[in-house]
């Protein structure tokens, strides 16, 4: 067993020290891939339909094989970013996805836009993996308050790329929807380029004797905390998907609140993810920032079918009420799973621990219309009220499995880890 000052020698090693560096050059990439994603993500549906002339049903069918075949490489992913380096299997992704999304200007067919499709899911289930082993070394000192800073530009990346898009989107030609595939394209090999030159090579941590290839799927714990983080995430497209067609199909609202929905959501979160992430380190308090999302979306939910229930000009004050309310869950949700996501993993395995958690967010997303759009829609009031009882449930059981994770980590808790890793005096959300 190690002693503490070993411990600190190796986190130190593990997150790279604290050279503000590293850290500047991977915000700078991933907002530059992000406001990539918000120009693509936003037009895309319309590119394969209107430019492609691909049925939706086909598109929404090719997107579907996609996103199964990527569940399959982020355990392999992460391995080999634990094995030969994070940054390295990360730039890879990142050319990887830089050339199927130029691709994309040249599909014909359905066959193949479901091959260039599956290739950019595989290249991009990869980066994630890798991502969040590189995130784990970048760190530094203050891991969550980095963490949090990070998406915190993720955010406000996503936010610019959606502004853009609406250009692109009135203009309505062929031209402006490819500018913005390529314009996507270009994005993921400028991050490329600025994560090769800021960030350094990590080399790969030391492992135990006991190390396994696929150990991560022997952590009971970790793995039940991956399938609450993937239950949870559907509350990601309760405002993404559900809320917009609820506020459409039942309830006089303006069509504009739509829009302010999106606004309130992204505004909220860029401004409260760094203030309230950062004090959210150890994975006992991972669990308790679950609690409070659950007890947030407890909230909102009911407020959100409300909306069907008062008068047109009350309905978007509402929205936008109950909108902040889920907001603020969400910021606690991506919070916690952050603490417990990266406190629970070992330091050498933080890439096949990240590649798990990424398939456990993948799933949840790839069933989240599913559930949504059938269960929810289909009960109306009452299904918004079992949603909001659902994601209480499930922030319930937040701290108990923190807890039992912590139990089960070799020498000391993943707490103390993270607490060696934090100056004296930086405030955290304070524990049970």
């Amino acid at each position: 067993m190690m002693t503490r000052g070993e411990r600190q020698r190796v986190s130190k090693q593990a997150s790279g020290g604290s050279d503000p560096g590293p850290q500047r050059a991977l915000i700078t990439a991933t907002f530059v891939s992000r406001v990539g994603n918000g120009l693509f993500n936003t037009a895309s549906i319309l590119y394969f339909t209107l430019v492609v002339h691909l049925p939706a049903t086909q598109v929404g069918a090719g997107l579907t094989i996609a996103g199964l075949c990527g569940l399959a490489v982020g355990l392999p992913a992460g391995n080999l970013a634990d094995r030969y380096g994070p940054r390295t299997v990360w730039l890879t992704s990142l050319v990887l996805q830089a050339v199927t999304m130029a691709a994309f200007v040249l599909i014909d067919s359905w066959l193949a836009f479901t091959l260039v499709a599956t290739l950019d899911r595989l290249a991009a289930t990869a980066g994630s993996a890798a991502s969040g082993a590189l995130v784990a070394r970048v760190g530094g000192e203050r891991p969550a308050a980095f963490r949090a800073r990070l998406r915190t530009f993720v955010n406000l990346g996503f936010v610019v790329g959606t502004l853009g898009a609406a250009v692109a989107i009135q203009v309505d030609t062929r031209p402006a929807y490819t500018a913005l595939i390529l314009a996507n394209a270009a994005s993921f090999a400028f991050a490329g380029l600025i994560a090769f030159l800021g960030i350094p090579k990590y080399q790969p941590l030391p492992r135990p004797k006991e190390h396994r290839q696929w150990s991560v799927l022997t952590d009971r714990p970790y793995v039940s905390f991956v399938a609450l983080y993937s239950a949870m995430s559907l509350q990601y497209q309760t405002i993404s998907l559900l809320l917009p067609i609820w506020l459409t199909a039942h309830t006089d609202a303006p069509r504009w609140t739509v829009a302010a929905v999106y606004a309130t959501n992204s505004g909220v979160c860029v401004l409260l993810q760094s203030r309230l992430g950062s004090k959210v380190e150890t994975p006992r308090q991972g669990g308790r920032a679950f609690r409070l999302a659950g007890l947030m979306f407890l909230v909102g939910c009911p407020l959100m079918a409300l909306t069907a229930d008062v008068p047109a000009w009350v309905a978007p004050v509402l929205a936008v009420l109950a909108v902040c309310v889920h907001s603020l869950g969400e910021v606690w949700e991506s919070s916690g799973g952050f603490a417990l996501g990266f406190g629970l993993a070992p330091d050498h395995a933080q890439g096949q621990y990240q590649g798990l958690f990424g398939i456990g967010f993948d799933a949840g997303q790839a069933l989240a219309p599913l559930i949504l759009t059938g269960a929810v829609l289909g009960l109306g009031h009452t299904g918004w009220l079992l949603l909001g009882l659902l994601f209480a449930g499930l922030g319930a059981a937040g701290p108990p499995v923190a807890a039992w994770a912590e139990r089960t980590r070799p020498g000391t808790a993943g707490a103390e880890a993270s607490a060696s890793r934090r100056p004296e005096g930086s405030p955290v959300l304070e524990a049970d």
